[in-house]
């Protein structure tokens, strides 16, 4: 079943859905996003941003654009680095809910750990394939990482950024293998931190 309104429906007031995107990757930011939705008014087609295909998720944000409000929250790799992912993805949830432009009466975060924010939190563990709030975050956060991504791959080519979004797939590896690794590589996960030593002990 598709994500609705059913979570939203058991709270009163404003509601905004929360959730990041690039958690896994090995380069790059961890992208935060919160959507309050016009639940009279909201864009057909919302759904989990992974169930979606790249045109659908770039069509879907245009329209969540223009009829939601919509913010973005980014932490560095330079503070996933200091903070840990988890630290750094709170961080970015807290951005994006202060770019907002107003104080929520809940916020729907994904996931079962909930950032410190100035309003009532609720965890929904994988809320965006339920809640149609946390969905639409879900794909505004996809589809502005997947666009920085984009870019540094045009800044910092032979990664394959602009296809893996700084996954770690083979053609990643194998411009590591080339390459080494840049400013915007993740020096705390393992494949990373590993790939440095070798470099240190070489």
């Amino acid at each position: 079943m598709p994500p609705d309104f059913s979570i939203e429906a058991g709270f009163s007031g404003i509601i905004a859905g929360i959730d990041e995107a690039g958690r896994g990757p090995w380069a790059g930011p961890v992208v935060a996003s919160a959507v309050i939705l016009d639940r009279k008014r909201s864009p057909a087609g919302i759904n989990d941003s992974k169930k979606l295909t790249a045109s659908q998720r770039e069509a879907l944000y245009e329209t969540l654009l223009a009829n939601a409000r919509c913010s973005i929250g980014i932490a560095s790799v330079e503070e996933i680095d200091a903070l840990n992912i988890l630290g750094a993805t709170k961080l970015a949830m807290q951005r994006a809910l202060a770019m907002l432009g107003i104080i929520p009466d809940m916020a729907l975060v994904d996931g079962n750990s909930a950032p410190l924010l100035p309003c009532p939190v609720h965890t929904v563990i994988g809320g965006d394939a339920k809640s149609l709030s946390i969905a639409a975050a879900s794909i505004v956060a996809k589809v502005t990482r997947d666009r920085i991504m984009r870019e540094l791959a045009a800044e910092f080519p032979g990664y394959g950024w602009e296809r893996n979004v700084g996954y770690g797939t083979k053609l990643h590896q194998d411009g590591l293998a080339r390459l080494g690794v840049t400013a915007h590589h993740r020096r705390s996960f393992r494949p990373i931190r590993e790939l440095l030593e070798l470099v240190v002990a070489a």
